[in-house]
């Protein structure tokens, strides 16, 4: 294995794994629990700095058969009124293969805010706070991506461009863009 190929690991690993062992492909109740919910449980919001090369290689990472990527930042209104739905997704179609991946569009400074923001939703999971330039950022997450919030994204098991949407969506359109995925055909049992 050469070292950019061990590194590169070593990064999708520590992106990858969840709390206490519960990973963000398996988005069960366990990872939405309350504080103080249980052992391995965080009392309070885990967020991790990403590029989006490294959020990219979050997508990519084994065990999910569909992953929904959201950028939303805590001074957007539409960001604020879609994220329960976005929650609510990962609850329920979790144990189905669907890996949600929240990333914070905020500045480096308003990582108190975003965390108070994950906290008062009970997000326990991990999630990620955007990293580098806003050009070089917006355009490894997806060249068709103008910037605008919120942004959200579908990719199959395997990484691969499903969908994009800037803008806020709704629970109905996201539960059934991810459905015709979980069954499109070559679509990885679970």
């Amino acid at each position: 294995m050469t070292r950019r190929r061990a590194w590169t690991l070593a990064i999708v690993a520590a992106l990858v794994a969840g709390c206490g062992g519960a990973t963000q492909g398996a988005m069960g109740s366990k990872v939405f629990a309350s504080a103080g919910a249980g052992p391995g449980i965080p009392d309070s919001a885990v967020v991790r700095p990403a590029t989006a090369g490294q959020l990219l290689a979050v997508v990519r990472a084994p065990g999910a058969r569909v992953v929904l990527l959201n950028v939303w930042a805590t001074w957007c209104a539409p960001c604020r009124e879609e994220f329960p739905d976005m929650l609510r997704i990962g609850r329920e179609l979790g144990p189905r293969g669907v890996r949600l991946v929240l990333v914070s569009g905020d500045i480096d400074t308003e990582l108190p805010a975003v965390k108070r923001f994950l906290d008062a939703h009970g997000v326990r999971f991990m999630t990620y706070l955007k990293q580098g330039d806003d050009m070089s950022f917006i355009n490894g997450i997806d060249p068709r991506w103008t910037g605008a919030l919120p942004a959200t994204l579908l990719y199959d098991g395997a990484g691969q461009g499903l969908w994009f949407h800037e803008g806020k969506t709704s629970y109905d359109t996201l539960k059934t863009r991810i459905d015709l995925a979980l069954a499109a055909p070559g679509a990885p049992a679970h």
